[in-house]
């Protein structure tokens, strides 16, 4: 990476701190999602049904869930000055999501080829286009006070200090944990909320039990959901708790940024304040119904769609 690459931000410093129910730091990226008939073998070549295309990431994702779900975010990280980067930004801005945290350079933004098979299984093909880190001190934080911070990890230089910080100022965090990297070890031990996928789980633990694996993270942060796909979740507190929560049926189209949606719905239900059983249903209602879609960013539902979803399922907020 060249030192004379600028980082240039979107927005204009604040006149004192906007609040924002949610910041969501860390990736973005623009997807294009192809519909298959099958997992193409060696040599193969197919053609899709469908194609349809979208920006994604998780924080990304998360950002704009938050917002679906009538909550203020904002979202921190980079976009390129491409078309991919240009299109993105218009979206975050369609959504409402505030930008003036997104910084942009000449490096490509991240680019994602996404094949969906008929029984919603997705494959991801990403090329990060070596835009993938943000420079510690390239955004400036001071304009924005958040209720909750959502970390993907994807951000291991501005991601450490931002929540040193955080953690000074009683801010909760929330952090995706979906794959053992730097930036989601640096991280684990400051966030009030762990919320990690399986293979997280048992790589970072070295256990395959995962009521167990969900009580050693316990040991790092707080609070500790582990998401299980299909099979719902396993949670673990401090305070004592732990239990097992099921997903809800639904139709599986596509089960692409089903995760980023749930930590989205997961960091809205903390800043709201919600009990924990109505944050972790709240979360899993908002993840199943993104899986009925195609595309992450297509699937992820309104309030009024997970209220009435709840409804239906005998539950309410």
């Amino acid at each position: 990476m060249s030192s004379n690459l600028k980082y240039v931000p979107v927005g204009q410093a604040a006149i004192g701190p906007v609040p924002v129910d949610v910041l969501c730091v860390g990736a973005a990226s623009y997807d294009l999602i192809y519909s298959i008939p099958s997992q193409p073998g060696p040599d193969a070549k197919m053609w899709a049904s469908a194609l349809d295309r979208c920006g994604g990431g998780p924080a990304a994702n998360g950002a704009v869930t938050v917002r679906r779900l009538g909550f203020s975010a904002a979202f921190a990280g980079y976009l390129g000055y491409d078309a991919f980067g240009d299109e993105h930004l218009g979206e975050f801005q369609q959504e409402g999501v505030n930008t003036a945290l997104v910084v942009r350079s000449s490096l490509p933004t991240s680019l994602s080829a996404i094949l969906v098979k008929p029984d919603g299984a997705r494959t991801i093909v990403n090329y990060m286009g070596g835009a993938s880190t943000v420079p510690d001190g390239a955004i400036d934080f001071s304009g924005i006070r958040p209720t909750v911070i959502l970390f993907d990890g994807h951000e291991p230089f501005i991601s450490p200090p931002l929540a040193r910080t955080a953690k000074e100022l009683g801010i909760q965090m929330v952090l995706d944990a979906g794959h053992v990297r730097q930036g989601t070890r640096d991280l684990l031990d400051l966030v009030d909320y762990a919320v990690c996928s399986t293979p997280f789980a048992r790589e970072y633990t070295g256990l395959e039990g995962l009521e167990q694996a969900a009580a050693a993270l316990g040991e790092h942060a707080p609070h500790v959901v582990v998401t299980l796909g299909d099979q719902g979740l396993v949670w673990f507190t401090r305070a004592g708790g732990h239990g097992r929560l099921p997903a809800y049926a639904v139709e599986t189209v596509d089960t692409t940024g089903a995760g980023d949606a749930f930590h989205g719905a997961f960091a809205a239900g903390v800043a709201a304040g919600w009990d924990w059983p109505t944050i972790l249903e709240y979360a899993s209602a908002t993840a199943a119904l993104c899986c009925t879609r195609i595309g992450a960013r297509h699937g992820i539902p309104t309030a009024q769609e997970v209220k009435a979803f709840l409804e239906k399922n005998h539950l309410s907020l």
